[in-house]
């Protein structure tokens, strides 16, 4: 497959999840809803909750991992594609244009969200509130006012054990076909854990996006949400390569990921 349309899937995906991720968080996590039968001055809460925010991130790598997975690999974040090129099944030499398109596609969620968002009256982006428009954050801007280190800790771990798993459930050895339900569950798992400590990045794309809509301090913050996720994953790909890979192991090419 030609890297420009490998680099077009990611580009997709990595806008899905942002857009399907982040909107869920800003547009449906907290709804409420005025009740028709009662009166018009009664609220009830339809909102999907963290619970629901998280389902959501699982739910936009579980579709565009059966969706595109099988052209670009899937990747859909910077730290796994360094976490795959660790575990030398990803070309150094196309850890560039991966990026760039995941990027790019990233901040074209953002915006599509952002374009939605202000059609709702009243709606505005606090800089100073911690979670703004989804942004990640830590101290102040951590929703549970962790500190940075607490919130760079979480993040390597939790970017670690994720390409574990990818790594493991597209090993040669696994069971096939059920890579992008594992994928999407981990993801899932991970946003339970850690909302409400970093408000969940595990992908610097999907942090620097809305960041860029913001501003301030959470885009003064997302240093540590690309180092820390890059490092996790840069020791997964080394550890799953010199320890769990057999030198006779049948290698899960790259775009084979879904």
């Amino acid at each position: 497959m030609p890297l420009t349309k490998r680099c077009l899937a990611e580009f997709i995906g990595t806008a899905w999840l942002v857009f399907g991720g982040c909107g869920s968080a800003v547009l449906a996590a907290a709804f409420t809803a005025k009740s028709a039968t009662i009166s018009n001055a009664v609220f009830f809460p339809l909102g999907i909750g963290l619970v629901g925010v998280s389902l959501a991130f699982g739910l936009t790598v579980l579709t565009m991992a059966y969706a595109v997975g099988h052209i670009s690999g899937g990747h859909f974040n910077p730290a796994v594609s360094f976490g795959l090129w660790a575990a030398k099944r990803f070309p150094g030499a196309e850890l560039l244009p991966y990026i760039v398109a995941q990027v790019l596609g990233g901040i074209l969620g953002a915006g599509l969200l952002f374009l939605i968002a202000i059609g709702k009256p009243g709606f505005a982006i606090d800089p100073n509130a911690a979670g703004a428009f989804a942004t990640n954050g830590f101290g102040d801007f951590s929703p549970g006012a962790f500190s940075l280190g607490s919130c760079f800790l979480i993040e390597l771990v939790l970017s670690f054990m994720f390409l574990l798993v990818i790594l493991g459930v597209t090993d040669g050895r696994a069971p096939v076909g059920f890579a992008g339900l594992a994928i999407g569950f981990a993801l899932t798992l991970i946003h339970l854990i850690s909302i409400p400590v970093t408000n969940t990045s595990v992908n610097p794309a999907r942090s620097l996006a809305p960041a860029l809509f913001v501003g301030g301090t959470p885009l003064a913050q997302v240093w540590l949400f690309w180092v820390a996720p890059i490092v996790g994953a840069l020791l997964a790909g080394w550890l799953y390569v010199n320890v769990f890979e057999l030198p006779t192991t049948p290698r899960v090419r790259d775009r084979e990921l879904a």
